[in-house]
């Protein structure tokens, strides 16, 4: 039997993929779980309009990223934070607190998309990697400064 994917299909296709599968596999598994469609002539119109569009939107996607990442080209940020003594943070920098200095410079970044491994703790000067797309990422550096405590 042909079925035409509706989604990945880990060892068979990929969306959009017309397969051939045993009837048994394709009405017990795929098409009840939704995985799959029986490919008729109007299922592969259907499958074959939501990946055009799909497409469009990644690209629409892809081109507001490519927007953001010039404004964050050679950027570089200043965060400070109060120090103890020894020149340790009390606290540290967070994906958070990028996120909000860059939306002081008027860029708005979500924090999910800003690649720290874990939180600055010193201070000193960072490269930090923005991923706004699978495709596109910037990277900006971040000096964390001492805050005067009187």
């Amino acid at each position: 039997m042909k079925v035409i994917l509706a989604k990945d299909v880990e060892g068979w296709g990929t969306i959009g993929d017309i397969i051939e599968v045993k009837r048994g596999f394709a009405r017990n598994y795929l098409i009840p779980k939704g995985l799959a469609y029986e490919a008729t002539d109007s299922n592969i119109k259907m499958v074959r309009e939501i990946l055009r569009q799909k497409s469009r939107k990644l690209e629409r996607e892809k081109q507001k990223a490519l927007e953001i990442a010039e404004k964050l080209k050679g950027l570089e940020i200043e965060i400070k934070k109060p120090v103890g003594t020894t020149g340790k943070l009390y606290g540290s920098v967070t994906t958070s607190d990028i996120a909000e200095a860059l939306k002081e410079k008027g860029i708005e970044v979500e924090k999910k998309k800003i690649m720290l491994r874990s939180p600055i703790r010193n201070i000193g000067a960072y490269n930090i990697t923005i991923r706004l797309h699978p495709e596109v990422s910037e990277v900006i550096k971040v000096h964390v400064i001492p805050e005067n405590i009187e």
